[in-house]
């Protein structure tokens, strides 16, 4: 085994978080540091990919914040990210989703994926 991978997985700590993939709207909260004040912020939006493996792996998230489209790129195992809420699944083909930055409005708009409790699955 590489040295580099294996130093890399002994000293960081690797976050568990709920599973999630490129469509899916998403809720980041993480930490800012003003001066000598913390605060948490939340960052809101789709997930446009998720990219790399292991330590290095990053994801993009885009939101439209006064009408400007607005991506933000979070490491996946960052200190500074304190939880993740999936908010709604989205139904797309591909992985990278880098498509909805053209679209404006409601074309923009992803599929949401229906979830069906255990009550309507036994009643069909």
């Amino acid at each position: 085994m590489d040295l580099l991978k294996l130093a890399e997985q002994q000293l960081i700590e690797k976050k568990v978080w709920p599973e999630f993939k490129a469509g899916d709207t998403v809720t980041v909260f993480y930490k800012i540091i003003e001066g000598n004040k913390e605060r948490e912020q939340q960052f809101q939006g789709v997930v446009l990919q998720r990219r790399g493996e292991g330590s290095t792996e990053t994801f993009t998230v885009r939101k439209i914040s006064g009408g400007i489209g607005v991506e933000r790129i979070f490491p996946t195992n960052s200190p500074k990210i304190t939880r993740l809420d999936v908010n709604k699944r989205g139904i797309v083909r591909r992985a990278r989703i880098f498509y909805l930055r053209d679209m404006i409005g409601k074309a923009a708009r992803i599929e949401e994926k229906k979830s069906y409790s255990s009550k309507t699955a036994k009643a069909k």
